[in-house]
C-alpha cells in the first residue's frame, strides 16, 4: 500500500495536542483518548521534571515512531524521528533518523538498519537501539498507525509548507513557493523521494515542514469540533508512554518552544554490505549530532 510509505507529519500530532492547550471542557473525553493512548516502556532513567516552577523544569526528549503494521506482519518503524524540547530557552529540535542507518541492535547483538529494531522487538528495542545510536536518553514516545496522516491533516485545517523544488506527483502538482495542503495533498507532498535530487534527505525535509505546521495549527486548534476529531483518531492510531497529567503539564510548560524549531540532518554515506544497502553514519558526523543533543539536554 502507498500509505505504508514514510509519513512524518502524523507523528506529532500528540505532542500537537500537548503543546497546543488542552481545552479544559474536554477535559474526560481528553483523558479517555489518553488513556487509550498510553503503552508503558522499560527505561532506567527517571522521567524528566514537566511542572512546577519554569527554573526547576527539565529538557525533554521524544522519539516519534511510524509503523505501518498488518495482519501477520510486525511492520518496521520507516519513520523515526527525535524532537528535543527546551522549556528555559524556549527552543525545539529535530531531526529525522534515516531508516537505512546502519547500526547495533540492542537486544540481538548485530549490526542491521535501525528501522528493522522495531520489527525484531516493538517499541521497546527500537527506543533502546536509537539511544544507544544517539548516546542519549528518550524520555517518551510516540507510536503512530500512519494510515491515519491525512485524517488527522484534515482534522486542523490543513497544513502550510514552503516548497523549494516544483514537481508533481501522485495526480497532484506542487509549484515552488508557499501553498496550503489538505490530507491528501499533504500525503502526497510527503511521500515524493525518487524525483528529489536529495532523495530520502528531501523527502525528510518536506515532512518536517508538515510537522511544524501541524504543531502550529494543533497549538490554534480552538473549535470543539476539531478537538473531537483530534481526538477520537489519536485515541485509534497512537501508542505514547506519557500519562494524561503529563501530557497537560508539557501543554502549560513547554507549549513556547514551538515557536523556535532547529533542524538537522544525519548525513550518511550509502554502501553495500552483503548485497544490502546501508546508510554507513562516520564518528565524526554522530558525534556532531550528539553534541547537539547535549546542547539542548544536558542543563
Amino acid at each position: 500500500m502507498k500509505k505504508s510509505l514514510k509519513i512524518l507529519a502524523i507523528l506529532l500530532v500528540g505532542l500537537a495536542v500537548s503543546i497546543g492547550g488542552y481545552a479544559y471542557y474536554l477535559y474526560d473525553s481528553a483523558k479517555d483518548a489518553v488513556n487509550q493512548m498510553h503503552e508503558k516502556v522499560e527505561t532506567e532513567k527517571p522521567k524528566p521534571i514537566v511542572t512546577g516552577d519554569q527554573g526547576a523544569l527539565k529538557p525533554i526528549s521524544i522519539l516519534l515512531l511510524g509503523v505501518d503494521e498488518r495482519e501477520g506482519d510486525s511492520g518496521r518503524s520507516d519513520t523515526m524521528i527525535v524532537i528535543c524540547v527546551d522549556p528555559k530557552n524556549q527552543k525545539m529540535l529535530m531531526f529525522s533518523i534515516p531508516r537505512d542507518t546502519r547500526t547495533k541492535i540492542v537486544g540481538k547483538d548485530r549490526e542491521d538498519k535501525i528501522n528493522h529494531a522495531y520489527a525484531f522487538g516493538g517499541t521497546q528495542m527500537a527506543m533502546d537501539t536509537v539511544e544507544n545510536f544517539l548516546d542519549t536518553s528518550i524520555d517518551y514516545y510516540l507510536k503512530v498507525n500512519m494510515e491515519s496522516f491525512q485524517d488527522i491533516v484534515d482534522a486542523v485545517g490543513g497544513v502550510e509548507v514552503n516548497n523549494s523544488l516544483a514537481f508533481e506527483y501522485d495526480g497532484y502538482s506542487f509549484p515552488a513557493g508557499t501553498q496550503e495542503l489538505d490530507g491528501k495533498k499533504a500525503l502526497a507532498y510527503s511521500r515524493m523521494r525518487y524525483e528529489d535530487p536529495k532523495g530520502d534527505l528531501g523527502r525528510n525535509d518536506r515532512q518536517r515542514q508538515v510537522i511544524t505546521s501541524i504543531i502550529d495549527k494543533g497549538a490554534r486548534v480552538s473549535s470543539i469540533t476539531k478537538y473531537d476529531n483530534i481526538l477520537d483518531i489519536l485515541g485509534e492510531n497512537v501508542k505514547t508512554n506519557m500519562t494524561f497529567q503529563e501530557m497537560k503539564d508539557i501543554q502549560k510548560n513547554y507549549k513556547g518552544a514551538r515557536h523556535n524549531i532547529q533542524s538537522t540532518e544525519i548525513k550518511s554515506s550509502g554502501e553495500m554490505i552483503g548485497g544490502t544497502y546501508y546508510g554507513i553514519v562516520d564518528s565524526t558526523e554522530k558525534e556532531r549530532v550528539q553534541n547537539l543533543l547535549k546542547e539542548y539536554l544536558e542543563q
